[in-house]
């Protein structure tokens, strides 16, 4: 008979998923809630693992501008953040210092899927939407592709 494995903690499974990646608190809070059998036990838990800085909200902030700033607009990684529960002035900061570099970002990730200048309208359309829904601002994609006969949208 094969031994059975005892049930994780609540401390063993925040740290399992903080291994893998960086978790804000709020995540943490939401993935951990149904294994919380005493009322008052996550939040210890929690506690603990900011006291001992393994949750750290910069960390998140940063961890998703390095992952997600090379493919994604300002607006969706705006839209990212809000979802992991980060304080709204944290990611104020991000979304301003995203702003500064989004044309130079924008401009990479449309060469890497077109590379060149639209044909006709309908592919100027199909670009236009293809960066938009990546989160890059309409000011910004319109820069970036142009006046149509400015070939590569450059200022």
């Amino acid at each position: 008979m094969p031994a059975t494995r005892p049930t994780p903690t609540l401390m063993g499974r925040a740290l399992r998923l903080l291994s893998s990646r960086e978790h804000s608190r709020a995540e943490l809070q939401t993935k951990l809630q149904p294994f919380e059998e005493t009322p008052g036990a996550l939040a210890a838990v929690l506690d603990k693992l900011v006291e001992k800085d393994f949750i750290n909200e910069g960390r998140v902030v940063a961890s998703i501008l390095h992952r997600r700033a090379p493919k994604l607009g300002a607006s969706r990684i705006q839209q990212e953040l809000k979802a992991k529960g980060l304080e709204p002035q944290a990611i104020a900061d991000a979304v301003a210092q995203l702003r500064g570099t989004e044309l130079a970002r924008a401009r990479e990730v449309w060469r890497k899927k077109f590379d060149q200048p639209a044909r006709d309208a309908a592919e100027r359309a199909k670009q236009y939407r293809f960066l938009a829904t990546r989160g890059f601002s309409g000011e910004v994609v319109t820069k970036l592709l142009g006046d149509p006969h400015n070939e590569w949208g450059q200022e």
